[in-house]
């Protein structure tokens, strides 16, 4: 894994950081009054986007079991509320920035309401970077002929050197037009195993949520490293599983 600070450069995501309190942090530039992440509660204008991170955007707790029916509610009232075309006889200000809460504002929804991309959001936002599993990493690599990044879970090495041997086989055959239907099967099991543990994996981590929730409700920063820990090792456990099981089934399928 990589440590580093949450954020992509160059993009709506990069404006987030950690806070607490977003509400404080500035006034409305029309009224001067105290605002909120998107409108000045007194005026109702649109403000220019705060460094703030997805949950405090939608007003939530930093915590993973999250409330998806008051997310939901919470995304359609502000798209409604921010959507450009709103703001297409305001001044050039409010334009620009109804486009970048927007843009905010979907991003955010979409990383929150994925129990996965939610959980490693938090993490980035301990600091913490997982290696880069995505099939985009995959290609990226392949067709520049850079070495990709993989946590291989320990257990897992032996079986998982036995199916790349039989996938590489397999693909061979392909080639020439043969089909060894043993093989196949063989693969096709070997699958069905892996996504079982895919299944446990993703059980555990749920597990996972309500220790960390706990955790930030106690404030206890022992307690947060333990949990973050443990999810990361799941995360890229169950990134690596779901990798090789998609590269099994492009085997099987081409």
């Amino acid at each position: 894994m990589r440590w580093s600070r949450a954020g992509r450069a160059a993009t709506m995501e990069s404006m987030t950081v950690e806070v607490s309190n977003p509400v404080a942090t500035a006034s409305c530039w029309s009224c001067g009054e105290m605002r909120v992440s998107q409108f000045c509660h007194a005026c109702g204008k649109v403000q220019q986007p705060l460094p703030v991170d997805y949950f405090t955007f939608f007003s939530l707790p930093q915590k993973l079991e999250v409330d998806v029916g008051r997310l939901e509610r919470a995304f359609y009232e502000l798209s409604r509320k921010l959507h450009p075309d709103v703001y297409a006889r305001g001044d050039a200000r409010e334009q620009e920035w109804s486009l970048q809460q927007s843009s905010l504002l979907n991003d955010a929804y979409r990383t929150l309401k994925d129990p996965i991309k939610r959980t490693e959001y938090v993490l980035r936002l301990e600091g913490v970077e997982l290696e880069e599993q995505s099939k985009t990493a995959t290609d990226r690599a392949r067709s520049t002929g850079e070495i990709k990044k993989q946590v291989v879970p320990p257990d897992l090495l032996e079986e998982v050197f036995d199916l790349n041997m039989q996938l590489e086989e397999l693909r061979a055959q392909k080639k020439l037009g043969e089909d060894d239907p043993a093989l196949v099967e063989e693969i096709g099991r070997q699958k069905l195993e892996l996504e079982e543990k895919h299944g446990a994996l993703v059980e555990q981590l749920k597990a996972r949520w309500k220790e960390w929730d706990k955790a930030v409700d106690s404030g206890s920063e022992e307690d947060r490293r333990k949990v973050r820990d443990g999810m990361i090792d799941l995360l890229n456990r169950r990134n690596y599983i779901r990798n090789l099981v998609r590269d099994v089934n492009e085997v099987l399928e081409n």
